[in-house]
């Protein structure tokens, strides 16, 4: 019995290991940011409803004594229905606006509509694989290489299904569409190697449709777009 106690434990050892808070981007910053900023404030919901849930069933709890015991009759409380009202909208606004505000300004753009500055790859996907130009031509499949400290503009296209674009240490997934091309900002990124994917279900190969994001030196990138 008590190594089937074990078992739910040894399954968590078995989950996701993708580092999304282990960010390596301002990009990545802000998302991590959020997501920790959001579980702390549930956090403190769940504090406050458990400690009050605690209190309330031993206080009222059904006794001998109790039993013939007929609580007043209490008509309302002004105070606390206004607290009732205004603390839930209170939390909702906390936790609204930053996220309202940071998708906003995280979203991916048409590209016809994109006046961003920056690095920029063509980024084109198809079952399953990615290919990557730069601002040169040069081309590389399953491979992006981009310079660390600065601001670099992926222009997203599918050639057939809907992929998605992701690497967690870099910046959130974003959607690959056929019909569209999407311009997705990935700020101050670092020097380091990264695992990215497709992050959308788009066939039998979507497992295998990885690929190896590098960060590298300014100089370290222009080489790298100067070799033949």
């Amino acid at each position: 019995m008590k190594r089937l106690l074990v078992m739910p434990f040894l399954l968590l050892l078995t989950g996701c290991n993708i580092k999304v808070l282990d960010s390596r981007s301002d990009t990545a910053d802000d998302q991590a940011f959020l997501i920790i900023y959001s579980f702390a404030l549930m956090l403190v919901v769940v504090l406050v409803v458990s400690i009050l849930f605690i209190r309330f069933v031993f206080k009222y709890r059904y006794t001998d004594e109790r039993k013939d015991n007929i609580p007043p009759d209490v008509k309302g409380n002004k105070w606390l229905e206004t607290a009732w009202v205004i603390g839930p909208l209170l939390l909702l606004a906390i936790l609204a606006v930053p996220t309202i505000m940071m998708t906003y300004d995280q979203s991916p753009v048409l590209s016809t509509e994109s006046e961003q500055e920056g690095t920029a790859v063509q980024v084109t996907a198809e079952q399953f694989n990615w290919t990557f130009e730069h601002a040169n031509g040069k081309t590389e499949q399953n491979r992006l290489v981009i310079p660390e400290g600065e601001t670099i503009l992926l222009h997203l296209k599918s050639e057939d299904v809907i992929h998605s674009f992701w690497v967690p240490r870099l910046g959130g997934k974003v959607d690959v569409m056929p019909d569209r091309e999407l311009v997705y900002e990935i700020k101050n990124p670092q020097i380091g190697t990264y695992e990215g994917k497709c992050a959308e279900y788009c066939g039998l190969g979507h497992t295998n449709m990885k690929f190896e994001a590098e960060v590298v030196s300014a100089d370290a990138y222009t080489s790298y777009l100067n070799e033949k």
